[in-house]
């Protein structure tokens, strides 16, 4: 028994001492002494590894024993070293520049031997981007964004307050986002890619969880085409070695090395043309594997970028079991500025731990990421013993003083002055943005408008006050829900009307209601079409009066909920009272404008007789939605749906019924909706698209208020939307039968407006555009448009055609501008 035992305790030691780990750390240079940044050092044939910091500090953790480690860096020669963990180790290793040699032979008259490497790599692209087996590796990302440069003030703002309470120096310059993570991805190559967040940490807030995901920093040069970030480009950029990509770039061979029993070949890319998404730098493939060995590509203003001046991409392979490669780490340095201000920082990736794996199944990957409950908990024991991006000393600073930051500005003590300074009322801001109050201890805040952007007018009220307010209440922060109370009043001063209503907006379990009543002044076309400010302008200064206005009174209540399925069901029972009101003004700014005011009513323009009679409605409607989508993100405590690749479609059932609550309606409405904005055509820009149709199934009685209404136009100056008509009136072709209304829109992204020097600057996306409408009163119309988009504003030309002659053979320019 004793005999037993005894084994039983050498077994268990010598299993642990088997098992024992220990920690080898040390920092990259080069020849002169000088840091290394974000070297890789993984251990030979495995995928196993780290990276240095952006000091070339490094630290790695494996099992005792004889280890083989090759340390890396693009543009140097690999170094190898042996090391023998039976305890800590500190090594150093020097790496030397790469010294690639250029055969004399190959020096001439005649095409660059880059060219032929390159027609290689792009002919077995394909395969390499599909040879990969499923597997799993463990990814760490760190995020680091630093203020460089800022004016003291902005927009009357004193930035030196803000800058001490968000930790940054006397010169306002310093950190400004700091934030680490772990996760595990599972990817089976190339599309499917699931992440699962391991840990989180996020200087200054203890309870957010980091941007940094390795979903964002998936970056496949074996794809024709990268997208990078949203916004960084109208058009996404286009591999070096994509398909096409002998039209789009120069190449020249720089060298030739051997490293590790390969022969790198080290290739200069440039960009045929200017204003192009492409890339600049090194390009690194292996001899007659003809695969990505590493890449040093840079994106600058000359590529059309927004926001940022340069972005620079470094990212390197290390091989793995059964011949695959995959990344060890990539890492995206940037700089930008704007009105002052100068902003630089970097994200990088260390891979390792990866782990060939079978075929996986498709539905594992309908979870894309997953953040569980008390990822952001992890201590500092924890990030020193997992993070293999070592912190600098500038970073492990900046992580004190926002957490003392942090700590102070929790407490009621420091809300409670905050509030106090920013509570102050401002007479301008009142004026132009409204007001708002704050109580963040308590976690609410109660909002006006502007008292400016509340006076409108309009002849049936004349000048008018609409003023609103809004209570908001946090109630859970975990799920972020809010109980909403909001209300407005409305003044004519004209018709010396008052109207006014209250509403709240609350969760309750899974669904969330909104319910509201009063009275309100209202468009009769109930999509919205002609904004109350453009009319404003309209009327007063050119004396075109296109709104036209009712009186409603209601009590509505509205109900979402969305089934795990990602249906989103809606019902709503709606109550009204609808009173057409005249005209009680003729008044513009100049006389020789009033000729062209018309009546309230778009069917008598000459004479204001009432459209319809006061009456009451009573309705219920039922909706579904569904966007074919089965990816979502699990977060502590809820789900978020992702939008899917597949359009959108929804169906509604609309029913007025009579004599209930004083109903004069009788009728059945139904329709469907098809829509699907920004289909990426890769370099040849994106397309949207928005099909809707239905019928009134019965029409015993109904009003002009309860018509199918479409968005017309007849202003110069229009909020446009993809479901907008350029030349159709606002009201006289609303319909009480049956409609079909269809519009696509084609966005170039700069196609051809980069091809002119004059227009490149300006970054002009080109606009191509068909509007379709079919309904019982209308046979056929249709309208195209062409035009040019910067920012949200756009100016188009269109032109109408259709079988009725008052409707086609219409053109007119278009300034559009995109509100929301």
């Amino acid at each position: 028994m004793l005999r037993s035992v005894f084994t039983l305790v050498l077994f268990v030691v010598s299993l642990s001492a088997h098992t024992q780990s220990y920690q080898v750390s040390g920092q990259v240079t080069d020849e002169q002494g000088n840091p290394v940044p974000f070297a890789s050092i993984y251990k030979q044939q495995t995928g196993v590894g780290t990276a240095a910091n952006s000091e070339g500090v490094f630290k790695l953790r494996l099992p005792a024993g004889n280890h083989a480690l090759l340390i890396r860096a693009v543009g140097y020669r690999q170094a190898a070293r042996q090391v023998v963990l039976d305890r800590d180790t500190t090594i150093s290793v020097t790496l030397h520049a790469e010294a690639y040699m250029l055969d004399e032979v190959v020096i001439g008259q005649g095409e660059d031997p880059a060219y032929a490497i390159i027609r290689q790599a792009i002919r077995l692209r394909k395969q390499h981007l599909y040879e990969a087996s499923p597997y799993t590796a463990h990814v760490y990302i760190k995020g680091v964004q630093r203020l460089l440069q800022a004016p003291e003030k902005f927009l009357g703002i004193d930035l030196n307050e803000i800058g001490q309470e968000i930790g940054l120096d006397s010169n306002r310059t310093g950190i400004v986002y700091l934030s680490e993570s772990e996760s595990r991805i599972t990817v089976s190559p190339p599309d499917d890619f699931r992440e699962e967040m391991i840990s989180s940490k996020f200087s200054g807030n203890s309870r957010a969880f980091s941007f940094n995901r390795a979903a964002d920093l998936k970056l496949n040069f074996y794809e024709n085409h990268q997208p990078i970030v949203d916004g960084l480009s109208a058009r996404p950029f286009v591999s070096p070695i994509a398909d096409n990509a002998l039209s789009y770039y120069r190449y020249r061979l720089l060298g030739t090395a051997e490293e590790n029993g390969l022969t790198i070949h080290k290739i200069e890319v440039t960009p045929r043309r200017k204003a192009e998404p492409l890339y600049r730098g090194n390009l690194y493939i292996i001899e007659d594997q003809w695969r990505i060995y590493g890449l040093n590509l840079q994106l600058t203003k000359e590529a059309g970028i927004n926001i940022l001046d340069t972005l620079h991409i470094r990212q390197e392979y290390i091989p793995l079991e059964g011949g695959q490669w995959q990344p060890s780490s990539i890492r995206f340095d940037f700089a930008g500025g704007l009105l002052g201000f100068r902003v630089g920082g970097y994200f990088a990736a260390v891979y390792n731990d990866y782990v060939l794996s079978s075929a996986l199944e498709k539905a594992k990957f309908n979870e894309v990421l997953r953040i569980g409950e008390g990822v952001n908990k992890r201590d500092s024991v924890y990030w020193a013993e997992h993070r293999p991006l070592p912190l600098t000393e500038e970073e492990r600073i900046d992580y004190i003083r926002k957490d003392s930051l942090q700590r102070r500005r929790e407490s009621k003590a420091y809300l409670d002055s905050v509030d106090r300074r920013s509570n102050r009322f401002k007479p301008q801001g009142f004026l132009l943005g409204g007001y708002t109050y704050r109580n963040r201890a308590r976690r609410w805040r109660i909002s006006t408008d502007g008292l400016a952007t509340s006076v409108l007018f309009n002849t049936v009220e004349g000048l008018a006050l609409n003023y609103g307010a809004r209570y908001v209440k946090r109630v859970d922060t975990l799920l972020d829900r809010e109980v909403t109370v909001y209300g407005n009043a409305r003044y004519g001063f004209a018709n010396k009307r008052f109207n006014g209503y209250l509403g709240t907006a609350f969760p309750l379990g899974k669904s969330l209601f909104n319910v509201s009543g009063g009275s309100n002044v209202q468009d009769l076309n109930n999509r919205g079409a002609l904004p109350p400010l453009f009319n404003t302008i309209s009327t007063a200064f050119v004396g075109r009066n296109y709104l036209k206005l009712y009186e409603r009174t209601f009590a509505t209540v509205n109900w979402r909920y969305t089934l795990p399925a990602n249906v989103q069901l809606t019902a709503s029972a709606t109550w009204e009272n609808r009173r057409w009101l005249p005209n009680s003004t003729r008044y513009t700014f100049w006389e020789r404008n009033e000729p062209h005011l018309t009546s309230n009513n778009p069917f008598a323009p000459h004479n204001d007789v009432p459209l319809f009679d006061e009456n009451q409605s009573f309705k219920l409607s039922v909706g579904a939605l569904y966007d074919f989508g089965t990816k979502y993100e699990t977060y502590p405590h809820r789900r978020v749906y992702l939008p899917s690749n597949w359009p959108t479609l929804s169906v509604n059932y609309t029913k007025g019924i009579a004599e209930v609550f004083g109903g004069d309606t009788d009728y059945d409405l139904v329709a469907a909706r098809l829509h699907k904005t920004e289909i990426g055509l890769g370099m040849y820009g994106r397309a949207s698209f928005d099909i809707r149709g239905g019928t009134f199934l019965n029409s015993k009685r109904l009003y002009y208020t309860d018509y199918r209404h479409f968005k017309g136009t007849q202003l110069f100056v229009s909020d446009q939307q993809l479901s907008t008509f350029l030349l159709l009136d606002y009201y006289r072709y609303s319909t009480a039968g049956s409609f079909v209304e269809a519009h696509g829109e084609y966005n170039l992204s700069t196609l051809l407006t980069s091809k002119v020097p004059l227009l490149r600057r300006l970054k002009l996306q080109e606009i191509i555009g068909v509007h379709y409408l079919h309904t019982s009163e209308i046979a056929h119309y249709g309208e195209g448009h062409v035009g040019l988009e910067w920012q949200r504003l756009r100016v188009m030309y269109a032109r109408s055609f259709g079988a009725e002659a008052d409707l086609r053979a219409k053109d007119a320019i278009r300034i559009g501008l995109r509100l929301f």
